[in-house]
């Protein structure tokens, strides 16, 4: 059983940082891509970040230049800057990995945390 974990969303003023954690648990053989996704109220979800094994990451342009994902062993992490309220969203970590040595590769998703930017 695979589990993602999400924390560190929370309340934060335009301007501001918030740091999300997901921590991927349970059976895990191989790792793969890790990211982030966010869904607004009346939007459709959308990719924000996402790193490969590798260390390659990827930006939705809207947070390029303040977002800043990056992994270690299971967990994955967003550091958000300058926060805006159009960042107000629930985001929610993805992990693609293999269980065991000879299964296929899936796509688990995490619950979900909200960031909310407001003054």
């Amino acid at each position: 059983q695979v589990q993602l974990v999400e924390s560190g969303g929370g309340l934060v003023r335009p301007g501001g940082s918030l740091r999300l954690s997901c921590a991927v648990s349970g059976s895990i053989f191989r790792l793969d891509a890790m990211a982030w996704y966010r869904q607004a109220p009346g939007k459709e979800r959308e990719l924000v970040a996402s790193i490969l094994s590798g260390g390659t990451t990827t930006y939705v342009d809207s947070v390029k230049g303040r977002f800043t994902i990056s992994r270690d062993n299971a967990m994955v992490y967003l550091q958000m800057n300058s926060l805006k309220p159009e960042d107000t969203a629930v985001y929610t970590c993805n992990a693609n990995l293999s269980p065991t040595q000879t299964s296929p590769n899936y796509v688990y998703w995490g619950q979900g945390t909200q960031v909310t930017v407001s003054s």
